[in-house]
């Protein structure tokens, strides 16, 4: 009796994880509806929610297999078992790859095919995003037992700082690369086209809804009900808390900067935030929230990278530092429940980074060559909606109806 209560009650635990991650996406979707112009505003919405129908199948199909070495290819009897945990597991570990291309979909913005983005989507999340996880999470290739040989402890990323975010991040920064700026962004004559978000309440609709669905991201990362751990939320409150506060002052109250300093701060708690002292996860969350600011700014001013909602800064650079922080503050000196070594930290980040932008390289790079990436001039002047879905986001009422 005990023991099928703990099945149906973990099997519960992970899929309401499933279901705040899966809310997440609309936080995705309205961060980069409001981030971008008005006639790109449909496009965001559409592409969130069929990359994620997308990424369903190629994990169910593939992914899910290459990371687990677990199908679902047996009868319905045998996947009901344990009250469908095994399933719900696959589902709560689905909305994680699917995040991949949600983050890409902000860098590559205003001025991407469609179909080619969603076949990207499918090889990312049918291979490259589970080969990593599988190295990281399922001890895949014996790699994180030569760590743990070599420094004394395995890499450590709880929720996915690295695993997710660094390698969402840097597989954007190869499609943005490959992409090129948009349309008279970066100007001739050295001048630039400012393009301000089209709808702030919509940017802000979108960070609260992704700041609350990463309760769920990172504490039902426990993935059974018994290993759940409250400091594992607290942590993710105070590096939230510490990204804010840090981006609005160098943002200089910047809207844009307030809203997407949490994110960054969460970003950057998800791999320690089962080993961190509250204190540690403030200062993680707050130089996050510097890295965001002085990268987004860099990028997109000076070394002229159009990546436009800030996907390699918010995603790439602070989900790698939130694996070596992982690596300073979850050491006992510093008030961390320890266990962790820096230097396999660093290792593990650094792999990850490596094998995303390769990744991100090869498959965007395939698919720019043989059918093209790009909207045409006149398609991205006109705008995705129009060009791609045949209609705006708040048409007009004709004069003939």
């Amino acid at each position: 009796m005990e023991s099928s209560i703990k099945q149906g009650a973990d099997a519960l635990f992970i899929l309401l994880g499933a279901i705040m991650v899966l809310a997440m996406h609309a936080g995705f979707a309205f961060l980069e509806l409001g981030t971008v112009r008005k006639k790109n505003q449909v496009n965001a919405l559409v592409k969130i929610l069929v990359d994620f129908a997308v990424s369903t199948l190629a994990y169910f199909l593939v992914g899910y297999l290459v990371a687990y070495g677990t199908h679902f290819f047996t009868g319905a009897e045998t996947l009901a078992q344990k009250n469908g945990y095994e399933l719900v597991k696959f589902f709560f570990l689905l909305t994680f790859a699917a995040a991949i291309p949600a983050i890409v979909s902000g860098g590559i913005a205003e001025r991407a095919r469609f179909g080619p983005q969603l076949a990207a989507t499918s090889v990312i999340v049918g291979f490259v995003y589970p080969f990593f996880e599988g190295v990281a999470w399922n001890q895949a290739f014996g790699i994180q037992a030569w760590l743990k040989a070599a420094t004394g402890a395995e890499f450590h990323d709880f929720a996915g700082s690295v695993v997710v975010h660094a390698v969402g991040g840097w597989i954007g920064l190869a499609a943005v690369l490959l992409l090129g700026p948009r349309l008279n962004r970066y100007r001739k004559d050295g001048a630039m086209s400012a393009h301000p978000p089209s709808s702030i309440p919509f940017l802000a609709l979108g960070a609260w809804v992704l700041t609350v669905g990463w309760f769920g991201f990172n504490v039902m990362s426990a993935q059974t009900l018994d290993k759940m751990s409250g400091l594992v939320a607290v942590n993710s409150l105070m590096a939230m808390v510490g990204g804010t506060l840090v981006a609005t002052l160098l943002g200089r109250n910047d809207p844009g900067f307030a809203y997407n300093g949490p994110l960054a701060g969460l970003v950057a708690v998800c791999a320690g935030s089962d080993l961190m002292h509250p204190l540690g996860a403030l200062v993680t969350g707050g130089v996050a929230g510097w890295l965001f600011v002085r990268f987004f700014t860099l990028t997109q001013n000076r070394w002229k990278i159009d990546d436009v909602l800030g996907v390699w800064p918010l995603h790439g650079l602070c989900g790698a530092w939130g694996g070596i922080a992982c690596g300073i503050f979850g050491q006992k000196a510093l008030g961390g429940i320890g266990g962790v070594s820096f230097v396999a930290q660093l290792a593990g980040t650094l792999g990850g980074v490596a094998w995303a932008l390769a990744g991100g390289f090869v498959v965007y790079g395939l698919i720019r060559k043989f059918v093209g990436l790009r909207l045409d001039a006149e398609q991205e002047f006109e705008g995705a909606d129009l060009s791609i879905h045949k209609i705006g986001s708040t048409p007009d009422r004709e004069v003939s109806w």
